[in-house]
């Protein structure tokens, strides 16, 4: 299991903000559990548990670089 930086992948970013509304709201439309909270764990435990481990123990160095502007915008304001 990873501990640390998560290593940003800029395909899996742009695929998934490319990734269409209209193709999201025809999921919706057939699937009635599609975007619904706790449905992973229902679907696959195993998978949803080392996912929630990954996610507690992993850092996103997208959030690191955001706090870091925040916390540098407020000294500037002081």
């Amino acid at each position: 299991m990873k501990i640390g930086l998560r290593t940003p992948s800029i395909s899996k970013s742009i695929k998934a903000r490319t990734t269409g509304a209209l193709k999201r709201k025809a999921k919706r439309l057939i699937n009635p559990f599609y975007g619904k909270r706790g449905v992973g764990f229902i679907k696959n435990p195993i998978r949803s548990i080392k996912n929630s481990i990954y996610h507690k123990t992993t850092i996103d160095l997208n959030e690191v670089l955001d706090f870091v502007s925040k916390d540098s915008d407020k000294e500037k304001l002081d």
